[in-house]
């Protein structure tokens, strides 16, 4: 992240500038927003097309910032038409443009005229009241998640009612979370909650269109609704200490207690909390502004442990800050692995499939030591950048002795080529060289080295077949080392370091590449599955998906059972070793001298190990029961703004409505008593827009004819011709 751009664009906003940016052109893939659009102080637009869709290209959610520390914001802000908008070209005439860049331009001008239509009315408007007019007012879209759209389609009528009725206040984005909603709530309707399970994080963006400061007064309220078992739910908060510039957040946790353990229902209650901010000019009272957020969760009975998948995110390290680079190295126009490696982002599609199959994937933010084994039928280690503590080392095959069973993905590690993907960065001015190669190996050696596993420094590319299904090993790394029980699957690649170093293509047989390993000493202990590319699990430039593969070594683990496609194939590796011994050269690659992974590592830094972290211990909130009840669409009855469903993209202005349990003390947004006929407003502004826009049109055709038209040819008179000479010397063109 560019730390000087950032409060750059903080100052900006401090001020009252209005920041409007587009969201970036690299969708569909989740995880791909881009900075500034995606700081909460700024107004992100992705695109959609003229049938109401998502652009295919508009960048998608969440936020990056703090996946490494909890889970992301909710982005894009909004969205309006970007794909094949028709523009003035430099030329003459019009052009057609697509992208996120055009569509950040058409809210900027949005925003513009609705600023110049209530400017000298005395309405506040600043860049969180803007924001909160924009979102409160727009349409959703069908078929959409909120990563994807954000609040919705920009809707210029309402955003101008909104705005006329503003008082300032602080408001909640989202406005609440509902996981029975799908697919806006994706992925939070996704997958219910149950006891045992990770706490489920929202982290909700604070809009304070009070004052460029502010803060949580006191500390968030619990409130369960008693008729409607909000008491089976334990929630935790934590925020920021100060809102700044125009906004913050608050991570709400809720997990499901003891009580539920075999109880399966929808629970609901809602979080209140108040925002304070300075006096204005005019007034000597400290701003005070009541919020709530609605909580409407699923919960279910606890899973078994063989269809619970733990998914491990803490080892996962992204650009920025790091030169982390890309998995696949023919991707040489995307160098950096920058999507978060997280099952809402690059790896979406994959969680997705996992849940169709009927498994339960949850997300592990901590070290080893902070999760119960017991609970889960496989621990899940995906593209792995980080190190590991020595408590880990240690925990881990207790862990498989008692019975959870772990699946490797790992990526290529050469010191070589990592010197050889280097290069020199401009604004830093300096060369960057890779901290770790497609996955931090040598840190997977120490890890595995206590089940007799390791992997090699060699880099393999190449397509093959197991059965019916079509692979394609992208950047992967091979098994150097395995029990001489257990299986292997080989196969003949290309031999890609070779390639990159010395532009030599070579080919190998019997590189073994997957690995299968089950304890039949101990019939308690779990399975180990390793392959040696991440790549046909992860969206980002994916060639040939192995969700199939996952299947099968999720079905080895859970239940020994091993598909026959793989065993058909199949060797012990003390067989291999006896066959085919050159196959196995190669030695366990070495961590890159000088590296700067002690940086942005959170297990190691320049001294050697860090020490471990305390295991998070919630501190959950003390519940203030509601005997209330709420029913029906929490989007349709809820929320300080909001737009009827009953004719989402209809015109009718009467539509906006106030919705009662927000209610804000002494600062509500009035739609029954406006100030003023806000139809007649609208007449004012639109009905000269629109005769201004006929009269620019005219006169661009009307211009365009007398340009085009045919003239007979003009003699130059002497007198031009005298004064071009005694300014431009000969008249002959100089070079």
């Amino acid at each position: 992240m560019d730390h000087p751009f950032v409060d750059k664009v903080w100052e900006l906003t401090a001020n009252g500038v209005i920041f409007v940016s587009a969201i970036g052109n690299d969708g569909p893939l989740y995880g791909t927003l881009n900075n500034p659009a995606d700081q909460m102080d700024t107004i992100g637009v992705g695109g959609i097309n003229y049938d109401n869709q998502v652009a295919r290209f508009s960048s998608r959610g969440m936020t990056a910032w703090e996946s490494s520390h909890g889970y992301g914001r909710v982005k894009p802000d909004i969205v309006t038409y970007g794909q094949s908008v028709r523009g003035s070209s430099i030329k003459g005439g019009c052009k057609t443009l697509s992208g996120t860049s055009v569509a950040s331009p058409v809210v900027a001008g949005a925003i513009t005229l609705l600023y110049s239509s209530v400017k000298g009315k005395g309405i506040t408007v600043n860049p969180a009241s803007m924001k909160q007019a924009l979102t409160a007012s727009a349409v959703r879209l069908e078929d959409a998640n909120m990563f994807e759209q954000g609040a919705g389609r920009i809707d210029l009528r309402k955003a101008y009612k909104a705005l006329v009725n503003y008082k300032p206040q602080a408001t909640l984005f989202p406005p609440y979370i509902d996981m029975t909603e799908c697919p806006y709530m994706w992925p939070y309707c996704s997958q219910p909650l149950y006891y045992s399970g990770m706490p489920l994080i929202a982290n909700i963006t604070i809009l304070n269109g009070m004052g460029p400061s502010g803060r949580i007064k006191g500390e968030p309220v619990w409130q369960p609704y008693t008729p409607q078992f909000g008491s089976h739910l334990d929630v935790a908060f934590t925020w920021s200490p100060i809102l700044w510039p125009w906004s913050g957040w608050i991570s709400v946790f809720i997990s499901v207690r003891d009580s539920a353990y075999n109880w399966d229902g929808i629970a609901q209650g809602q979080v209140a909390l108040t925002v304070e901010s300075p006096p204005t000019k005019h007034d000597g009272e400290i701003q005070v502004s009541e919020i709530k957020l609605p909580l409407r969760v699923k919960v279910v009975p606890t899973p078994p442990k063989n269809k619970r998948v733990l998914w491990d995110q803490f080892h996962n390290l992204r650009y920025p800050p790091g030169y982390f680079p890309r998995d696949n190295l023919r991707m040489k126009n995307d160098p950096l692995d920058w999507h978060g490696d997280h099952i809402h982002t690059n790896f979406r599609d994959l969680y997705n499939h996992l849940r169709s199959r009927g498994y339960y994937v949850e997300s592990l933010g901590t070290p080893f030591s902070c999760f119960d084994a017991g609970n889960y039928g496989a621990l899940l280690l995906v593209d792995s950048e980080e190190e590991y503590f020595t408590e880990e080392i240690k925990k881990l095959p207790q862990d498989v002795n008692n019975g959870l069973s772990l699946i490797v993905f790992a990526d290529w590690y050469n010191t070589s080529v990592m010197e050889k993907v280097k290069f020199y960065d401009e604004n830093t001015r300096q060369w960057w060289v890779p901290d770790t190669g497609g996955a931090n190996i040598p840190a997977l050696n120490d890890l595995l080295a206590p089940f007799n596993i390791s992997f090699t420094n060699h880099v393999y590319e190449g397509s093959f077949n197991i059965d019916k299904h079509e692979m394609y090993y992208a950047s992967g790394t091979s098994i150097a080392s395995f029990p001489d029980n257990g299986l292997v699957l080989t196969e003949t690649l290309k031999n890609q370091a070779t390639e990159v170093l010395d532009g030599v293509i070579s080919t190998q047989k019997h590189v073994p590449i997957l690995g299968l390993y089950e304890n039949r000493s101990n019939p308690l202990s779990g399975r180990i599955a390793v392959y040696g590319d991440s790549n046909c699990l992860d969206s980002s430039h994916m060639s040939k998906e192995c969700f199939w593969l996952l299947d099968a070594l999720l079905e080895f683990a859970m239940h020994g059972q091993i598909a026959p496609m793989l065993d058909e194939r199949s060797k012990t590796f003390g067989s291999l070793k006896r066959e085919n011994p050159l196959s196995l050269r190669g030695s366990t690659p070495l961590r890159l001298a000088g590296n700067g992974l002690h940086k942005y590592s959170k297990v190691v830094d320049a001294l050697g190990t860090r020490p471990l972290p305390e295991c998070p211990n919630h501190l959950w909130a003390v519940a203030n029961p509601l005997n209330i009840s709420s029913h029906g669409n929490i989007f349709k009855h809820l929320g300080l703004l909001s737009v009827s469903n009953e004719n989402p993209g209809g015109d009718d202005l009467d539509n906006l409505e106030l919705l009662g349990p927000a209610d804000v003390s002494g600062l509500s947004w009035d739609w029954a008593k406006p100030s003023h006929d806000t139809d007649s407003d609208l007449a004012t502004v639109f009905i000269p827009l629109t005769a201004i826009s006929l009269i620019i049109v005219v006169g661009f055709f009307a211009n365009f004819i007398y340009k085009t038209r045919k003239r007979p040819p003009r003699r130059k008179t002497r007198l031009k011709g005298i004064h071009r000479m005694s300014m431009y010397g000969s008249k002959s063109s100089g070079v």
